[in-house]
């Protein structure tokens, strides 16, 4: 195994859950408020993009905030992440939703939910 790779799995640790493009997810972030206050700030969308491998691993996700939208690039395996929780798993057919950023009002999230197989 190369230096590289024996480097990368002491990183990618970290329990991350399994989510897709098209899934709704709830990111919450590590915000420093002063010099010992740390608190956590949520960020909830669509995840449009899934980006890179490994520990370069990145998702895009997109949100509709009073009718504008705003979108947010994460790095999967950042440290500033405390957790991801995934809400709802959207069923596509695509592998980037861009297409999202074109839609206006309760279009730009309208995305089916997948139905769980038993």
């Amino acid at each position: 195994m190369s230096k590289l790779k024996i480097v990368e799995q002491e990183y990618t640790k970290k329990e991350v859950p399994k989510f897709n493009v098209g899934d709704t997810v709830k990111v919450l972030t590590k915000t420093l408020e002063g010099p010992d206050k740390v608190r956590l700030h949520p960020f909830e969308g669509v995840v449009i993009a899934r980006a890179g491998s490994g520990v370069n691993t990145s998702f895009t996700v997109r949100r509709v905030s009073f009718g504008e939208g705003i979108e947010r690039v994460f790095p999967l395996y950042s440290p500033n992440i405390e957790r991801i929780e995934v809400l709802r798993q959207g069923k596509v057919k695509r592998a980037k939703l861009y297409y999202l950023r074109g839609k206006i009002g309760k279009h730009a999230t309208k995305i089916e939910e997948k139905k769980e197989v038993k």
